[in-house]
Protein backbone atom coordinates (compact mmCIF):
# COMPACT_ATOMS: atom_id res chain seq x y z
CA UNK A 1 0.00 0.00 0.00
CA UNK A 2 1.22 3.10 -0.77
CA UNK A 3 1.66 5.88 1.90
CA UNK A 4 1.54 9.61 1.26
CA UNK A 5 3.09 12.46 3.09
CA UNK A 6 0.59 15.66 3.47
CA UNK A 7 2.37 17.72 0.29
CA UNK A 8 2.48 14.69 -1.97
CA UNK A 9 -1.56 14.51 -1.72
CA UNK A 10 -1.59 18.33 -2.08
CA UNK A 11 0.36 17.22 -5.72
CA UNK A 12 -1.86 14.35 -6.73
CA UNK A 13 -5.39 16.70 -5.70
CA UNK A 14 -4.13 19.61 -7.73
CA UNK A 15 -2.75 17.08 -10.95
CA UNK A 16 -6.43 15.45 -10.53
CA UNK A 17 -7.98 19.26 -10.67
CA UNK A 18 -5.61 21.04 -13.12
CA UNK A 19 -4.01 18.11 -15.41
CA UNK A 20 -7.39 15.75 -15.46
CA UNK A 21 -9.96 18.29 -14.95
CA UNK A 22 -11.78 16.82 -12.32
CA UNK A 23 -13.27 19.75 -10.33
CA UNK A 24 -12.53 19.74 -6.37
CA UNK A 25 -16.19 19.93 -5.58
CA UNK A 26 -16.29 16.40 -7.43
CA UNK A 27 -13.37 15.23 -4.88
CA UNK A 28 -14.59 16.42 -1.97
CA UNK A 29 -18.53 15.24 -2.67
CA UNK A 30 -16.54 11.52 -3.37
CA UNK A 31 -14.26 12.42 -0.39
CA UNK A 32 -17.54 12.71 1.97
CA UNK A 33 -20.56 10.36 0.16
CA UNK A 34 -17.61 7.29 0.41
CA UNK A 35 -17.23 8.43 4.58
CA UNK A 36 -20.76 7.83 5.02
CA UNK A 37 -21.03 4.56 3.09
CA UNK A 38 -18.16 3.00 5.43
CA UNK A 39 -20.27 4.39 8.21
CA UNK A 40 -23.52 2.47 6.92
CA UNK A 41 -20.83 -0.45 6.63
CA UNK A 42 -19.78 -0.28 9.57
CA UNK A 43 -22.80 0.58 11.78
CA UNK A 44 -25.64 -0.67 9.97
CA UNK A 45 -28.58 1.17 9.48
CA UNK A 46 -28.18 4.94 10.36
CA UNK A 47 -31.53 6.13 10.40
CA UNK A 48 -32.75 8.24 13.45
CA UNK A 49 -29.18 7.90 15.25
CA UNK A 50 -27.88 11.59 15.76
CA UNK A 51 -24.64 12.72 14.73
CA UNK A 52 -22.41 15.72 15.72
CA UNK A 53 -20.57 17.12 13.22
CA UNK A 54 -17.62 19.38 14.32
CA UNK A 55 -16.51 21.39 10.95
CA UNK A 56 -13.37 23.14 10.59
CA UNK A 57 -11.57 25.28 8.00
CA UNK A 58 -10.77 24.52 5.00
CA UNK A 59 -11.49 21.62 2.56
CA UNK A 60 -11.75 18.82 5.76
CA UNK A 61 -14.43 21.53 6.73
CA UNK A 62 -15.94 20.93 3.37
CA UNK A 63 -16.02 16.98 3.55
CA UNK A 64 -17.73 17.27 7.29
CA UNK A 65 -20.35 19.42 5.67
CA UNK A 66 -21.13 16.29 2.67
CA UNK A 67 -21.12 14.18 5.30
CA UNK A 68 -24.14 15.65 7.25
CA UNK A 69 -25.80 15.92 3.60
CA UNK A 70 -25.18 12.29 2.69
CA UNK A 71 -26.67 11.21 5.91
CA UNK A 72 -29.66 13.56 6.45
CA UNK A 73 -30.53 11.74 2.91
CA UNK A 74 -30.03 8.52 5.21
CA UNK A 75 -32.29 9.18 7.64
CA UNK A 76 -29.89 10.38 10.21
CA UNK A 77 -29.84 13.14 12.08
CA UNK A 78 -26.57 14.93 11.68
CA UNK A 79 -25.85 18.34 13.99
CA UNK A 80 -23.44 20.77 12.76
CA UNK A 81 -20.98 23.03 14.86
CA UNK A 82 -18.55 25.23 12.98
CA UNK A 83 -15.72 26.55 14.72
CA UNK A 84 -15.59 29.67 12.56
CA UNK A 85 -18.31 32.07 10.92
CA UNK A 86 -19.92 30.44 8.03
CA UNK A 87 -19.17 33.65 6.21
CA UNK A 88 -15.81 32.84 6.20
CA UNK A 89 -15.94 29.44 4.28
CA UNK A 90 -14.29 29.44 0.82
CA UNK A 91 -14.10 27.78 -2.13
CA UNK A 92 -16.00 24.01 -2.40
CA UNK A 93 -16.62 24.01 1.46
CA UNK A 94 -18.72 27.53 0.65
CA UNK A 95 -20.71 25.76 -2.21
CA UNK A 96 -21.50 22.70 0.56
CA UNK A 97 -22.11 24.68 3.50
CA UNK A 98 -24.68 26.69 1.04
CA UNK A 99 -26.65 23.78 -0.19
CA UNK A 100 -26.48 22.71 4.08
CA UNK A 101 -28.35 25.77 4.56
CA UNK A 102 -31.49 24.69 1.89
CA UNK A 103 -31.87 21.58 4.23
CA UNK A 104 -33.31 20.79 7.44
CA UNK A 105 -29.96 19.99 9.11
CA UNK A 106 -28.98 22.09 11.98
CA UNK A 107 -26.34 24.50 12.08
CA UNK A 108 -24.84 25.85 15.21
CA UNK A 109 -21.42 28.56 15.18
CA UNK A 110 -19.08 27.87 18.03
CA UNK A 111 -17.12 31.55 18.26
CA UNK A 112 -16.19 31.36 22.11
CA UNK A 113 -16.05 28.68 25.27
CA UNK A 114 -19.53 29.42 26.18
CA UNK A 115 -20.96 28.34 22.50
CA UNK A 116 -20.45 24.71 23.73
CA UNK A 117 -23.16 24.58 25.58
CA UNK A 118 -25.43 23.58 23.18
CA UNK A 119 -22.41 21.03 21.72
CA UNK A 120 -22.36 19.28 25.00
CA UNK A 121 -26.21 18.97 24.90
CA UNK A 122 -26.43 17.18 21.72
CA UNK A 123 -23.64 15.30 22.12
CA UNK A 124 -24.88 13.98 25.04
CA UNK A 125 -27.82 12.36 22.65
CA UNK A 126 -25.64 11.55 19.79
CA UNK A 127 -24.56 7.72 18.33
CA UNK A 128 -21.45 8.96 16.41
CA UNK A 129 -19.07 11.78 16.51
CA UNK A 130 -17.74 12.92 13.03
CA UNK A 131 -13.99 15.05 13.73
CA UNK A 132 -13.74 17.23 10.73
CA UNK A 133 -11.84 19.77 11.79
CA UNK A 134 -8.69 19.71 10.56
CA UNK A 135 -7.17 17.40 7.74
CA UNK A 136 -3.50 16.26 6.90
CA UNK A 137 -2.06 20.23 6.08
CA UNK A 138 -2.13 21.33 10.11
CA UNK A 139 1.40 21.68 10.89
CA UNK A 140 0.87 24.15 13.69
CA UNK A 141 0.10 23.04 17.35
CA UNK A 142 -3.96 22.93 18.33
CA UNK A 143 -4.71 25.82 20.04
CA UNK A 144 -7.86 28.08 21.83
CA UNK A 145 -11.62 26.82 20.65
CA UNK A 146 -9.83 23.86 18.31
CA UNK A 147 -8.26 22.13 21.83
CA UNK A 148 -11.03 22.81 23.36
CA UNK A 149 -13.74 20.98 20.82
CA UNK A 150 -11.12 18.43 21.08
CA UNK A 151 -11.00 17.75 24.22
CA UNK A 152 -14.76 17.18 24.11
CA UNK A 153 -14.47 14.97 21.27
CA UNK A 154 -11.85 12.50 23.31
CA UNK A 155 -14.30 12.85 26.77
CA UNK A 156 -17.28 11.42 23.78
CA UNK A 157 -18.21 7.56 25.31
CA UNK A 158 -19.59 7.05 21.78
CA UNK A 159 -17.84 6.08 18.27
CA UNK A 160 -15.46 8.67 17.00
CA UNK A 161 -14.76 8.80 13.16
CA UNK A 162 -11.96 11.23 12.01
CA UNK A 163 -12.35 12.47 8.70
CA UNK A 164 -9.00 12.02 6.39
CA UNK A 165 -7.10 12.53 9.59
CA UNK A 166 -7.80 12.96 13.58
CA UNK A 167 -7.57 16.48 13.93
CA UNK A 168 -4.10 17.56 15.60
CA UNK A 169 -2.23 14.46 14.08
CA UNK A 170 0.52 15.24 12.38
CA UNK A 171 -0.10 13.10 8.86
CA UNK A 172 3.73 12.79 7.72
CA UNK A 173 5.50 11.60 11.24
CA UNK A 174 2.30 10.47 13.29
CA UNK A 175 3.27 13.04 16.04
CA UNK A 176 0.57 15.28 17.95
CA UNK A 177 0.38 18.57 18.01
CA UNK A 178 -0.56 19.50 20.89
CA UNK A 179 -4.41 17.90 21.72
CA UNK A 180 -5.15 15.39 19.07
CA UNK A 181 -7.95 13.72 18.74
CA UNK A 182 -8.53 9.98 19.83
CA UNK A 183 -10.19 8.52 16.94
CA UNK A 184 -11.89 4.67 16.60
CA UNK A 185 -12.07 5.05 13.12
CA UNK A 186 -10.73 6.88 10.20
CA UNK A 187 -11.65 7.17 6.89
CA UNK A 188 -8.72 8.56 5.37
CA UNK A 189 -9.02 10.04 1.96
CA UNK A 190 -7.22 8.70 -1.80
CA UNK A 191 -4.20 7.08 -0.64
CA UNK A 192 -3.12 6.05 3.26
CA UNK A 193 -0.44 8.68 5.30
CA UNK A 194 2.21 7.79 7.37
CA UNK A 195 1.32 8.66 10.24
CA UNK A 196 -1.31 6.61 10.17
CA UNK A 197 1.29 4.10 11.16
CA UNK A 198 4.01 5.36 13.09
CA UNK A 199 3.25 5.73 16.66
CA UNK A 200 1.78 7.09 18.76
CA UNK A 201 -0.34 8.12 15.59
CA UNK A 202 -1.07 4.38 14.97
CA UNK A 203 -3.05 4.15 18.20
CA UNK A 204 -5.07 7.44 17.59
CA UNK A 205 -6.64 6.89 13.89
CA UNK A 206 -8.07 3.54 15.18
CA UNK A 207 -9.32 1.23 12.30
CA UNK A 208 -7.82 2.73 9.22
CA UNK A 209 -10.42 2.81 5.91
CA UNK A 210 -9.21 4.13 2.82
CA UNK A 211 -11.88 6.15 0.18
CA UNK A 212 -11.39 6.46 -3.07
CA UNK A 213 -12.02 10.08 -4.18
CA UNK A 214 -11.44 9.97 -8.01
CA UNK A 215 -7.67 10.74 -8.09
CA UNK A 216 -6.63 8.88 -11.77
CA UNK A 217 -4.38 5.71 -11.03
CA UNK A 218 -2.07 7.56 -13.53
CA UNK A 219 -1.60 10.43 -11.59
CA UNK A 220 -0.52 8.17 -8.58
CA UNK A 221 1.77 6.55 -10.78
CA UNK A 222 3.32 8.89 -12.06
CA UNK A 223 3.76 10.67 -8.85
CA UNK A 224 6.85 7.78 -8.05
CA UNK A 225 5.76 7.72 -4.64
CA UNK A 226 8.52 5.73 -3.04
CA UNK A 227 6.85 5.27 0.95
CA UNK A 228 4.96 1.90 1.21
CA UNK A 229 3.32 -0.33 3.85
CA UNK A 230 3.90 -3.72 4.25
CA UNK A 231 1.46 -6.43 3.27
CA UNK A 232 1.97 -10.28 2.83
CA UNK A 233 1.16 -10.05 -0.66
CA UNK A 234 3.99 -7.93 -1.96
CA UNK A 235 6.45 -9.30 0.81
CA UNK A 236 5.37 -13.03 -0.14
CA UNK A 237 6.14 -13.07 -3.80
CA UNK A 238 9.72 -12.14 -2.78
CA UNK A 239 9.65 -15.79 -0.44
CA UNK A 240 12.78 -17.93 -2.39
CA UNK A 241 10.87 -20.75 -4.31
CA UNK A 242 11.94 -24.40 -3.27
CA UNK A 243 11.74 -26.66 -5.87
CA UNK A 244 11.65 -30.62 -4.60
CA UNK A 245 15.27 -31.61 -5.80
CA UNK A 246 16.85 -28.64 -3.93
CA UNK A 247 19.18 -29.57 -1.04
CA UNK A 248 21.00 -27.71 1.48
CA UNK A 249 23.92 -26.08 -0.93
CA UNK A 250 20.80 -24.34 -2.78
CA UNK A 251 19.54 -22.23 0.16
CA UNK A 252 23.08 -20.52 1.02
CA UNK A 253 25.34 -21.02 3.76
CA UNK A 254 25.44 -18.36 6.46
CA UNK A 255 28.05 -16.85 8.89
CA UNK A 256 27.73 -15.55 12.03
CA UNK A 257 29.86 -13.25 14.04
CA UNK A 258 28.45 -13.00 17.61
CA UNK A 259 28.85 -13.88 21.02
CA UNK A 260 31.05 -13.03 24.29
CA UNK A 261 31.20 -14.31 27.70
CA UNK A 262 27.69 -14.00 28.90
CA UNK A 263 26.60 -13.21 25.67
CA UNK A 264 26.24 -16.50 23.87
CA UNK A 265 22.40 -16.68 24.17
CA UNK A 266 22.39 -13.30 21.96
CA UNK A 267 24.57 -15.78 19.03
CA UNK A 268 22.55 -18.93 19.37
CA UNK A 269 19.70 -16.79 19.02
CA UNK A 270 20.88 -14.94 16.06
CA UNK A 271 21.57 -18.86 14.83
CA UNK A 272 18.05 -19.79 15.12
CA UNK A 273 16.62 -17.26 13.34
CA UNK A 274 18.66 -18.12 10.69
CA UNK A 275 18.12 -21.54 10.38
CA UNK A 276 14.13 -21.14 10.91
CA UNK A 277 13.81 -18.96 7.66
CA UNK A 278 15.41 -21.28 5.43
CA UNK A 279 19.36 -20.73 4.87
CA UNK A 280 20.70 -24.44 3.88
CA UNK A 281 23.19 -24.10 6.61
CA UNK A 282 24.59 -21.50 9.18
CA UNK A 283 28.32 -21.89 10.86
CA UNK A 284 28.56 -19.84 14.31
CA UNK A 285 32.09 -18.47 14.47
CA UNK A 286 33.50 -17.52 17.94
CA UNK A 287 36.31 -17.53 20.11
CA UNK A 288 37.63 -21.38 20.77
CA UNK A 289 36.48 -21.00 24.03
CA UNK A 290 32.86 -20.33 23.41
CA UNK A 291 32.51 -23.51 20.84
CA UNK A 292 31.14 -25.97 23.08
CA UNK A 293 28.35 -23.50 24.27
CA UNK A 294 27.54 -23.25 20.88
CA UNK A 295 27.99 -26.81 19.79
CA UNK A 296 25.43 -28.14 22.54
CA UNK A 297 22.93 -25.34 22.31
CA UNK A 298 22.43 -25.48 18.69
CA UNK A 299 23.45 -28.47 17.35
CA UNK A 300 22.34 -28.10 13.93
CA UNK A 301 25.12 -25.03 13.19
CA UNK A 302 28.31 -25.68 12.72
CA UNK A 303 31.33 -23.85 14.03
CA UNK A 304 34.50 -21.94 13.28
CA UNK A 305 36.54 -21.78 16.15
CA UNK A 306 39.10 -19.16 16.87
CA UNK A 307 42.12 -20.29 18.06
CA UNK A 308 44.02 -17.71 20.58
CA UNK A 309 41.13 -15.76 22.73
CA UNK A 310 41.35 -17.14 26.58
CA UNK A 311 38.94 -14.35 27.39
CA UNK A 312 36.88 -14.93 24.93
CA UNK A 313 36.85 -11.90 22.80
CA UNK A 314 36.97 -11.59 19.29
CA UNK A 315 39.80 -9.10 18.33
CA UNK A 316 41.50 -8.05 15.29
CA UNK A 317 44.01 -11.15 15.43
CA UNK A 318 40.83 -13.01 13.93
CA UNK A 319 40.50 -10.88 10.96
CA UNK A 320 42.35 -13.28 8.61
CA UNK A 321 40.60 -16.83 10.44
CA UNK A 322 37.40 -14.59 9.44
CA UNK A 323 38.39 -13.70 5.89
CA UNK A 324 39.07 -17.36 5.49
CA UNK A 325 35.71 -18.52 6.83
CA UNK A 326 33.93 -16.24 4.53
CA UNK A 327 35.32 -17.89 1.28
CA UNK A 328 32.46 -20.04 0.80
CA UNK A 329 29.24 -18.24 2.55
CA UNK A 330 26.70 -15.65 1.19
CA UNK A 331 26.07 -13.69 3.71
CA UNK A 332 27.50 -12.25 7.23
CA UNK A 333 25.87 -11.21 10.21
CA UNK A 334 27.97 -8.79 13.15
CA UNK A 335 27.05 -8.15 16.50
CA UNK A 336 24.60 -9.81 18.57
CA UNK A 337 26.17 -10.03 22.38
CA UNK A 338 29.94 -9.43 20.67
CA UNK A 339 30.86 -6.77 23.09
CA UNK A 340 32.59 -3.68 22.35
CA UNK A 341 36.04 -3.85 23.63
CA UNK A 342 38.57 -2.19 21.77
CA UNK A 343 40.47 -5.45 20.54
CA UNK A 344 36.99 -6.16 19.04
CA UNK A 345 36.18 -2.39 17.47
CA UNK A 346 39.05 -2.52 15.33
CA UNK A 347 37.91 -6.04 13.88
CA UNK A 348 34.10 -5.12 13.31
CA UNK A 349 35.21 -1.85 11.84
CA UNK A 350 38.54 -3.56 9.32
CA UNK A 351 34.97 -6.22 8.11
CA UNK A 352 32.35 -3.49 7.73
CA UNK A 353 35.30 -1.69 5.35
CA UNK A 354 36.90 -4.56 3.81
CA UNK A 355 34.36 -7.46 3.73
CA UNK A 356 32.95 -7.40 -0.13
CA UNK A 357 29.90 -9.59 0.92
CA UNK A 358 26.40 -8.56 1.91
CA UNK A 359 26.52 -7.96 5.63
CA UNK A 360 23.70 -7.19 8.57
CA UNK A 361 24.88 -5.48 11.84
CA UNK A 362 23.26 -5.49 14.61
CA UNK A 363 23.74 -4.55 18.48
CA UNK A 364 27.24 -3.72 19.92
CA UNK A 365 28.58 -4.02 15.88
CA UNK A 366 26.26 -1.01 15.78
CA UNK A 367 27.56 0.82 19.05
CA UNK A 368 31.07 0.32 17.58
CA UNK A 369 30.08 1.76 14.50
CA UNK A 370 28.64 5.17 16.27
CA UNK A 371 32.27 5.42 17.94
CA UNK A 372 34.09 5.76 14.43
CA UNK A 373 31.10 7.32 12.02
CA UNK A 374 33.16 8.43 9.56
CA UNK A 375 33.97 4.34 8.56
CA UNK A 376 30.30 3.89 7.96
CA UNK A 377 29.89 5.90 4.99
CA UNK A 378 29.96 3.88 0.92
CA UNK A 379 31.00 0.73 2.54
CA UNK A 380 32.28 -1.72 -0.50
CA UNK A 381 29.11 -4.13 -0.50
CA UNK A 382 25.65 -4.55 0.83
CA UNK A 383 24.92 -3.11 4.43
CA UNK A 384 22.01 -3.43 6.35
CA UNK A 385 22.38 -2.15 9.71
CA UNK A 386 18.90 -3.03 12.20
CA UNK A 387 19.33 -0.55 15.32
CA UNK A 388 17.20 0.09 17.92
CA UNK A 389 16.10 3.64 18.87
CA UNK A 390 18.74 3.74 21.50
CA UNK A 391 21.55 2.83 18.82
CA UNK A 392 19.89 4.62 16.17
CA UNK A 393 21.04 7.66 18.88
CA UNK A 394 24.03 6.97 19.11
CA UNK A 395 24.82 6.42 15.54
CA UNK A 396 23.92 9.68 14.51
CA UNK A 397 24.32 11.87 17.63
CA UNK A 398 20.69 12.92 18.39
CA UNK A 399 18.52 11.83 21.46
CA UNK A 400 16.11 9.13 21.46
CA UNK A 401 13.17 11.25 21.69
CA UNK A 402 13.67 13.25 18.41
CA UNK A 403 14.76 9.83 16.71
CA UNK A 404 11.16 8.61 18.30
CA UNK A 405 9.66 11.71 17.27
CA UNK A 406 11.01 11.87 13.46
CA UNK A 407 11.60 8.13 12.56
CA UNK A 408 11.14 8.53 8.84
CA UNK A 409 12.83 10.78 8.07
CA UNK A 410 16.26 10.35 10.20
CA UNK A 411 15.74 6.91 8.26
CA UNK A 412 15.67 8.00 4.98
CA UNK A 413 18.66 10.75 5.16
CA UNK A 414 20.58 8.13 7.07
CA UNK A 415 20.21 5.14 4.64
CA UNK A 416 20.59 8.00 1.62
CA UNK A 417 23.79 9.58 3.23
CA UNK A 418 25.94 7.10 4.17
CA UNK A 419 24.81 4.32 0.98
CA UNK A 420 23.45 1.88 3.36
CA UNK A 421 19.75 0.32 4.02
CA UNK A 422 18.96 1.25 7.74
CA UNK A 423 16.00 -0.44 9.43
CA UNK A 424 15.01 1.25 12.73
CA UNK A 425 13.78 -1.23 14.86
CA UNK A 426 10.43 -0.87 17.18
CA UNK A 427 6.59 0.21 16.95
CA UNK A 428 6.24 0.61 13.03
CA UNK A 429 9.61 -0.38 11.97
CA UNK A 430 10.82 1.66 9.36
CA UNK A 431 12.86 0.32 6.71
CA UNK A 432 15.05 2.63 4.47
CA UNK A 433 16.87 2.48 1.23
CA UNK A 434 19.38 4.74 0.16
CA UNK A 435 18.13 5.15 -3.67
CA UNK A 436 14.53 6.47 -1.66
CA UNK A 437 12.54 3.52 -1.18
CA UNK A 438 11.04 3.65 2.49
CA UNK A 439 8.94 0.99 3.71
CA UNK A 440 6.82 0.59 7.24
CA UNK A 441 6.29 -2.10 8.87
CA UNK A 442 2.78 -3.16 10.40
CA UNK A 443 3.16 -6.21 11.92
CA UNK A 444 4.58 -6.40 15.76
CA UNK A 445 3.15 -6.02 19.41
CA UNK A 446 4.50 -5.40 22.93
CA UNK A 447 4.95 -8.57 23.66
CA UNK A 448 8.05 -8.63 21.86
CA UNK A 449 9.51 -5.66 24.11
CA UNK A 450 12.13 -8.43 25.43
CA UNK A 451 15.55 -9.00 24.89
CA UNK A 452 16.97 -11.34 21.91
CA UNK A 453 14.12 -10.47 19.80
CA UNK A 454 16.53 -8.13 17.57
CA UNK A 455 19.30 -11.25 17.64
CA UNK A 456 16.38 -13.15 15.61
CA UNK A 457 15.38 -10.75 13.71
CA UNK A 458 20.13 -10.22 12.44
CA UNK A 459 19.70 -13.70 11.91
CA UNK A 460 16.17 -14.03 9.80
CA UNK A 461 17.70 -10.98 7.85
CA UNK A 462 20.74 -12.49 6.80
CA UNK A 463 19.56 -15.66 6.23
CA UNK A 464 17.46 -14.48 3.39
CA UNK A 465 20.61 -12.30 2.18
CA UNK A 466 22.40 -16.10 1.90
CA UNK A 467 19.03 -17.65 0.07
CA UNK A 468 19.75 -14.71 -2.40
CA UNK A 469 17.05 -12.27 -1.69
CA UNK A 470 17.71 -8.88 -2.97
CA UNK A 471 18.94 -6.84 0.17
CA UNK A 472 15.87 -4.32 0.13
CA UNK A 473 13.44 -7.23 -0.16
CA UNK A 474 15.22 -9.13 2.47
CA UNK A 475 14.77 -6.59 4.46
CA UNK A 476 11.50 -5.62 4.27
CA UNK A 477 10.12 -9.65 4.34
CA UNK A 478 12.47 -9.95 7.57
CA UNK A 479 10.94 -7.20 9.31
CA UNK A 480 7.23 -8.58 8.28
CA UNK A 481 7.86 -12.32 9.29
CA UNK A 482 9.55 -11.49 12.12
CA UNK A 483 6.52 -9.62 13.14
CA UNK A 484 4.40 -12.08 11.95
CA UNK A 485 6.05 -14.38 14.15
CA UNK A 486 5.14 -12.53 17.12
CA UNK A 487 1.38 -11.38 16.37
CA UNK A 488 0.79 -15.40 15.90
CA UNK A 489 2.19 -16.18 19.37
CA UNK A 490 -0.11 -13.50 20.74
CA UNK A 491 -3.10 -14.97 18.97
CA UNK A 492 -2.20 -18.45 20.30
CA UNK A 493 -1.03 -17.73 23.15
CA UNK A 494 -4.28 -14.97 23.77
CA UNK A 495 -1.34 -12.77 25.64
CA UNK A 496 1.04 -10.26 24.54
CA UNK A 497 3.33 -10.54 27.09
CA UNK A 498 5.46 -13.00 28.53
CA UNK A 499 7.01 -15.36 25.39
CA UNK A 500 10.81 -15.35 24.35
CA UNK A 501 12.67 -14.78 21.68
CA UNK A 502 13.70 -18.54 21.34
CA UNK A 503 9.28 -18.83 20.75
CA UNK A 504 9.35 -16.63 17.89
CA UNK A 505 12.15 -18.28 16.35
CA UNK A 506 10.55 -21.34 16.28
CA UNK A 507 7.44 -19.63 14.75
CA UNK A 508 9.39 -17.97 11.87
CA UNK A 509 8.52 -20.85 9.36
CA UNK A 510 4.51 -20.86 9.94
CA UNK A 511 4.77 -17.09 9.75
CA UNK A 512 6.46 -17.88 6.01
CA UNK A 513 4.00 -19.92 5.28
CA UNK A 514 1.19 -18.02 5.94
CA UNK A 515 2.63 -14.83 4.10
CA UNK A 516 3.00 -17.09 1.16
CA UNK A 517 -0.37 -18.01 0.95
CA UNK A 518 -1.94 -14.97 1.48
CA UNK A 519 0.39 -13.66 -1.58
CA UNK A 520 -0.60 -16.89 -3.94
CA UNK A 521 -3.55 -18.11 -2.59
Amino acid sequence: MKLVTAEQMRGLDAKAINDYGIPGIVLMENAGRGTVEIMARKFGDLAGKMVSIFVGPGNNGGDGLVIARHLHQLGSVPIVFTLLNPQKFQGDAATNFAIIQQLPVPVHTILQSADFRVADEHLAESSIVVDALFGTGLKREVSGLFAEAIERINRFEGTVLAVDIPSGLDSDSGQPLGVCVDADMTATFGLAKPGQFTYPGAGLTGILKVVDIGIPPDAIYAAEIRLELLESEIVGQWLPARKPADHKGTYGHLLVIAGSPGKTGAALLCGQGGLRSGAGLVSLCAPDVLSPIFETALPEAMTIPLQGSDDGLFSIDHYEAIVTAMSNKEALVIGPGLGTASCTAELVVKLYREAAMPMVIDADALNILAAHPSEIKDPPAVRILTPHPGEMARLTGQSTGIIQRNRLQVSEAFARENNVILLLKGAGTVIAAPDGWTAVNPTGNPGMATGGMGDVLAGLIASLLAQDVPPWQASCLGAYAHGLAGDRLAHDLDIELGFTASEVAVEIPLALQEIHEQAFD
